[in-house]
This record gives structure tokens, sequence and C-alpha cells, in this order.
């Protein structure tokens, strides 16, 4: 990573520590595109969870964002220009390397990309590997890769105006961490998820056991802060990570792991699946322009209370 790509994803992902109470805050600082983080944004957010994971001055790590939403999920359109245009940057190897990359028509092509997101250095499985307690503050959207981020933590509170639920059900039909989303949301709720598209409000998450509490939106981050001092000062950090890789082999025995390289192989095959005729759902396509456009307009057929935007649930 370049010196100023390095100080702009600094400023898009910032990082502080409380040394006195052991407890870190990783907030996403990029409000303007909904918290979406590109791609350098990711494998930095690997890296910092990397740090504190061996950081003995930290027991606890917040992960929040900056302004009304936790997020939408990745920069898909920036992905996908990276991929086209420098595809081993997305695994931090330089274009100088001698590294030739998989061609595109190539079951590896994708395969390596899906498999990258189904392990901790891609940034979207990070928190399952960390060894001390994550808490994940989630407002107005967590959809997509924040969606996992809520999912792969120990503790979610969310203000009660929170959505949850991943675009990847309409245009694509899989998430790289959906083997997690049934563990974690139960499966018949979990399908219907899926199979509708609609995102869950605060309320149904909670009742389906996916947070750990409601709060009016003033309220989350002291909600937040008393939970983060409460975990960091409840045992000493040797215990916190014992008691964490108690619950990782929990977890390894339910095939959390064993889930992701599934479901990647089905992300990377669903690539050649073909539409049905007058088939208007949204696809990879979309996801090279304005996605949230094509979003918007893929949803017209969809009950305006199942709608993945808040304007669009509030139209008649």
């Amino acid at each position: 990573m370049s010196g100023d790509q390095a100080r702009k994803t600094d400023e898009m992902l910032t990082y502080q520590k409380d040394v006195e109470n052991k407890v870190a805050y990783l907030t996403l600082n990029r409000p303007e595109k909904m918290n979406a983080p590109d791609t350098a944004m990711r494998m930095r957010f690997a890296e910092l969870l990397h740090m504190a994971n061996v950081d003995d001055e930290v027991k606890v790590i917040v992960i929040r964002g900056v302004g009304e939403h936790l997020g939408t999920g990745a920069d898909l359109p920036e992905m996908l220009q990276k991929l086209q245009n420098d595809p081993l940057f997305e695994f931090g190897i330089d274009q100088q390397s001698g590294v030739k990359y998989p061609p595109a028509d190539s079951f590896s092509n994708l395969f390596h990309v899906n498999s990258l997101y189904a392990s901790s250095r891609g940034g979207s499985r990070s928190l399952q590997e960390f060894k001390k307690i994550s808490i994940v503050e989630v407002k107005g959207y967590c959809y997509g890769w924040h969606f996992y981020q809520a999912a792969d933590a120990d503790l979610v509170i969310a203000s009660d105006d929170a959505l949850f639920g991943h675009a990847a059900f309409r245009y694509m039909g899989w998430g790289p961490r959906m083997w997690t989303w049934i563990e974690t949301m139960g499966l018949r709720q979990f399908e219907e998820m899926l199979f509708t598209g609609r995102p869950f409000t605060a309320a149904e998450m909670r009742e389906c056991g996916f947070i750990n509490r409601i709060v009016p939106r003033e309220e989350l981050e002291a909600e937040v802060e008393k939970y983060a001092m409460a975990c960091a000062h409840n045992g000493s950090t040797d215990r916190i990570v014992m008691q964490k890789t108690f619950i990782e082999i929990y977890k390894q025995q339910r095939g959390e792991y064993m889930g992701s390289t599934l479901t990647s192989i089905f992300e990377t095959l669903g690539h050649f699946a073909k539409p049905d005729a007058g088939d208007q759902t949204l696809s990879l396509d979309s996801m090279k322009g304005d996605l949230a456009k094509a979003v918007k307009s893929g949803e017209a057929k969809i009950p305006p209370e199942w709608r993945l935007s808040a304007s669009g649930r509030k139209a008649k």
C-alpha cells in the first residue's frame, strides 16, 4: 500500500486506545459513502484487528461508524474496478512481483477472491479470529460487509431504528458468512431473509437472538460504553483469551470455517447462474455503476415495508 493510500485509509478508518481501561475503538469514517470500505480499507481493518489481538493493552474492541448508519456494505463498484485493473492488490501482491493472476474465464479467477473474503486477511471474517471481546455498535443500516461484522462480534448493541440484511440476496443470492448467519439467527429466520431479500428490524433480530440490546439512538453510545467497561473490568486478559478460545473451538465444531469455504465455492459458481426469462432482479453488472440506484430500481416489485432503503420503506 502506497504512503498516500495509507494516509487516506487511516482517515477513513480510525483507531484509538483507552489504555487505562484497555478498550480500543475502531471507527469507520466514510459517511459520504455510507461507511462502505474500499479494498484498502478492508485490508487495513483486518490489520488493525490483528494488531489489537496481540496488543496486551487491549481487552475489548468497539467497532462503530460515523454518521447516520453503521454501513451498507463494501464499496463493490470500487472493488470490481480494482479487480479488473489490478487484481493482485486485493491479495497484497505488487503488480511488479511477477505473479500472474488467473484469467477472467477461469474458476480460479473468482474463487481466489471469494475464498479471501472467507478468510481473516480479507477483512470479512477477521473478527472471527479475534481472541479479545468485540462489540459492534449498530445504527441505521447494517447491510452486507457490516452485517458480517455484526454476526462475527461477541456483542451487538443496536439503536431501535437499525436494519439488518444483505443486498446480495437480491442480486446474487450468496454472502461469505451465510453459515454463521444461520447459526446466529436460526434457520427459519435466515431462510426468510434469504428468500424474500427483506431486511430485519432491530426488534426482529433481538427476538431471534442475533443482537444483545436495543436502545433509542440517542442512548446508543452510552450503552455501548457501559458494556465495554463492564467487559474490560470483568477478568484478566488471559482469562478473556481462554474464554474466546473455548468459544472458537465450539464454533469450529459447528462448522464455521467450513461454512465460509463452502459459501465461497457456491458464490463463485453463482456467477454462472442464468437469470429467468424477463428477470428484473439485480445482476453483477449492477455493481459496476451506481449500486444504490440499481438496488432502489430493483425493489419496485417488493412490498414497501420489505425494501432495503429507508426512503423506499416509507413509500406507499
